[in-house]
């Protein structure tokens, strides 16, 4: 007997997105390219320093949390809100690091949409005050 997704909570769209948060705060890009679609479509918004929409959840981690990873010390972001529709999550959370060259915190509130479909994301979308970013970063 198959899985159904739509009957399975571990497949539940908000399980999915809380997975993939925990992976990304483990470090485990592994376990965080598991919870994405082979054809994902990941943007981040104009003005972030990594602006841009990537594809493949090798293409998500290699041009987004590794890179992360080599600016910024401590990365977090911290998944508070949780609001579901359907297969539509938005997470309101917080974005915590240190700039590894200027030495500045950063501290900024964040919105992401995911969209997900058959356990695994599809999409998303990130809402963030760029210009806290910038300014942590120069």
């Amino acid at each position: 007997m198959g899985l159904n997704p739509g009957s399975n909570p571990e497949f539940a769209p908000a399980d999915v997105v809380r997975r993939q948060y925990l992976a990304s705060a483990a470090g485990d890009l592994e376990a965080l390219r598991a919870t994405l679609a082979p054809d994902v479509e990941w943007t981040e918004m104009a003005g972030f320093p990594l602006a841009g929409t990537y594809r493949t959840p090798e293409g998500v981690t290699a041009n987004i949390m590794e890179k992360l990873a080599v600016e910024w010390e401590g990365w977090a972001a911290h998944d508070d809100t949780y609001v579901v529709e359907g297969e539509n999550v938005v997470v309101l959370a917080r974005y915590t690091a240190r700039h590894r060259m200027t030495g500045k915190p950063l501290a900024v509130r964040v919105a992401h949409h995911f969209v997900v479909r058959g356990g695994l994301i599809v999409r998303f979308e990130q809402f963030v005050d760029t210009a806290l970013v910038r300014d942590a970063a120069t």
